[in-house]
């Protein structure tokens, strides 16, 4: 009987793997939690309340300030006093001043990691932005990578990049971690060329490319999608089957994801 049943269990395991549509879909907060009271976008709140409602990920900005701190930050620039000032071009004393709505400051990358550390089983999408300076990135990827194999974090991380300098420096930084391209202008097969671990493209992109999604899946790759946030714009990407979706809304992809395709439902009924 206990062998009937472990045969029973690999045959539905087999099943669901190779099924078209039975493969499960992953939700990825996009600057964390942050529509939700007492939260932010790229807010250590943001990032405790994406892993309190259980999706895969919780996405996040990285900039490195002028004197080498690890910041976290989306927009190349913040606001302080009515002033804008560049990420890159400002002393992290100075950064450490600006506010966030829900009213935490600026947080620091060590801050967030050591955040992520208590999260019980939530990942962390890094994004590395694109500076002026190579030497700045160099500079942001070495750091980062440091503090999070200091923290024993890797399995708990994955990286994102508009800048394929930055797909490059991850590989040679850490090879066995997965990065993923975001500019949407490179098919599955260069980003497999470049040790791109998916493709990570607004879903624009997917709409005119749906064949990318299986090609990437044919060369073992990973696909996700930002930023997804209508209902109709949800279903279609769910339908395309891509690997994650990147949103601002997870409870309502979760939702959506719970739903049985119309479109499927159709096709099932012909």
């Amino acid at each position: 009987m206990k062998k009937r049943n472990t045969i029973l269990l690999l045959s539905v395991m087999m099943f669901m793997l190779f099924v078209p549509g039975i493969q499960s879909q992953e939700i990825i907060a996009h600057r964390g939690f942050w529509k939700t009271e007492g939260s932010a976008q790229n807010s250590i709140a943001a990032l405790m309340k994406a892993d309190s409602i259980g999706v895969y990920g919780s996405e996040v900005d990285f900039w490195i300030s002028s004197d080498g701190i690890p910041v976290v930050n989306h927009d190349a620039t913040v606001t302080l006093n009515s002033k804008p000032l560049r990420v890159e071009d400002t002393p992290f004393e100075t950064l450490r001043k600006v506010t966030l709505s829900n009213g935490e400051p600026l947080p620091t990358v060590e801050e967030y990691l050591n955040a992520l550390g208590t999260c019980s089983r939530i990942k962390l999408i890094i994004e590395f932005k694109s500076h002026r300076s190579k030497e700045h990135e160099a500079e942001l990827a070495r750091k980062v990578i440091d503090m999070v194999h200091q923290r024993g974090l890797q399995m708990k991380v994955e990286y994102i990049a508009f800048g394929i300098h930055f797909v490059q420096l991850v590989n040679q930084l850490d090879p066995q971690a997965a990065i993923y391209y975001l500019n949407g202008d490179m098919s599955p097969q260069v980003l497999s060329s470049v040790g791109a671990a998916g493709l990570d493209y607004h879903y624009d992109v997917l709409f005119r490319r749906p064949e990318w999604v299986q090609a990437a899946h044919e060369l073992g790759q990973k696909v996700n999608v930002w930023t997804v946030n209508q209902p109709e714009n949800i279903r279609k990407v769910i339908d395309l089957k891509v690997d994650f979706i990147t949103t601002n809304e997870p409870l309502l992809v979760r939702e959506l994801l719970k739903k049985p395709s119309p479109c499927r439902n159709n096709r099932n009924s012909q």
